[in-house]
């Protein structure tokens, strides 16, 4: 695909090909990959820097505070700019902080390191959405970002398993290489096959206080913030679950490194079957109602690792986490799809803030699984609870606005 056919058909007429698919997935799931692979090394990591594991989640909150701030700013320099140069900047700059974090001989020295991984990864990130807010619209746009979400996985639900195998064998700086090539293959596929999606008439002028005035109306503007929220709260969720796997699985239930990078692994499969169902149900029932229901089965697996925390078990932990997986995956491309849909000429500054959302919410989620004063099991109940429960609440009032543009339960484009 070139940058001229982006530009001579409407966004719902087209298809999600493979090479958009690997673009999007790629750019979405770098931040997970950079984070999800080297969970398996923290013991190594700990041991060869002289540090605690406890120490090493400095590694995630800091990535975390650096990939949500960083959102902000990218967004809307690309509705001004365009999508190109900052997602190639982006992309180099994700590769030179994972090698900066290869030669960490310090906790500070990886620390620095990570947060210039998330300010690469941060670009990727945001303009994942923004580009396939650029391509697609309506039911094309819900349709496009669940099969991103579904190649998505792959990256983060395997890469423990990989990051076990290359900590194995080779060490876990080679961990951090890899990541750097991954980062250089995807720019080189952007560059030569996808190229620019946001043409010159439809940027927006970058001022300072317009861009202070966008952020503020879209957080006001309940088209966007609620469904926004609702899906930043379960994505915290999901990255809390990241951060806590290993103190859960490794300390607490015994499992090797390797364990746990299959265990990561088959949660892949449940992000698959959710990414395949929620089109088609969004399709027969609508955006909204589909979007309800997998918040209310993230609360049951929020609920059900709250009714196992007495008796942790590996079983009654992969039960709780499937059922919230199942939910998060049903909730994740309706809700962003429903947030992003009223705002195709601000896509880049509206999927900045819901990436700020989401990172902040990882960033609470991730800090709190370490403070609080409960075994780590009872911790990540705790927050897998309560997000879900605020997610439904925000969620609500946009399940029962019915749109008039709905039809045939999913949402027809208005041309952004």
């Amino acid at each position: 695909m070139s940058a001229v056919l982006v530009t001579t058909s409407e966004p719902s007429e087209r298809r999600v090909t493979g090479g958009i698919l690997f673009l999007l997935a790629g750019l979405s799931a770098l931040g997970a990959l950079a984070t999800n692979i080297i969970l398996p090394s923290f013991p190594q990591i700990g041991a060869s820097l002289g540090v605690s594991s406890q120490e090493l989640g400095l590694t995630l909150s800091s990535f975390f505070v650096a990939f949500a701030v960083g959102q902000l700013v990218v967004g809307p320099l690309s509705d001004l700019f365009g999508r190109k140069w900052l997602v190639l900047g982006g992309l180099a700059v994700f590769a030179a902080g994972s090698v900066l974090c290869a030669f960490a001989d310090t906790l500070s020295s990886l620390i620095l390191g990570r947060v210039v991984q998330a300010l690469g990864a941060c670009a990727a990130s945001v303009l994942s959405r923004a580009i396939a807010r650029d391509l697609f619209d309506g039911e094309a746009l819900a349709r496009a970002l669940a099969l991103t979400m579904i190649a998505g996985a792959a990256a983060p639900g395997f890469s423990p398993l990989l990051g076990s195998a290359f900590d194995g064998l080779f060490g876990w700086r080679v961990t951090f290489l890899v990541v750097a090539a991954f980062g250089v293959v995807v720019g080189l596929h952007y560059a030569m096959r996808i190229g620019e999606t946001h043409p010159s008439d439809r940027r927006t002028p970058l001022v300072a206080s317009a861009v202070a005035s966008s952020y503020g109306h879209l957080i006001i503007d309940g088209r966007f913030f609620l469904p926004a929220v609702a899906v930043s709260l379960v994505i915290g969720g999901l990255y809390t679950f990241f951060a806590a796997a290993p103190a859960i699985l490794m300390s607490e239930l015994g499992l090797t490194a390797f364990q746990l990078g299959l265990s990561f692994a088959t949660t892949v499969l449940i992000v698959f079957a959710a990414g395949f169902l929620a089109p088609r149900f969004a399709h027969r029932w609508g955006q909204r109602t589909v979007g309800l229901i997998g918040l209310v089965i993230a609360l049951a697996g929020g609920l059900s690792m709250f009714a196992f925390a007495a008796t942790p078990t590996y079983t009654r932990f992969t039960i709780a986490i499937a059922l919230y997986l199942l939910g998060m995956g049903l909730i994740n491309p309706l809700g962003t799809a429903i947030a992003l849909h009223p705002f195709g000429q601000q896509a880049g500054l509206a999927s900045a803030l819901l990436g700020f959302l989401q990172m902040g919410c990882a960033a609470i989620g991730a800090s709190l699984a370490s403070v609080l004063p409960l075994p780590p099991f009872m911790s990540l109940a705790v927050i897998l609870t309560a997000g879900s429960v605020l997610a439904l609440l925000a969620f609500l009032p946009v399940a029962l606005r019915r749109p008039k543009l709905e039809t045939g339960g999913a949402l027809k484009s208005t041309g952004g």
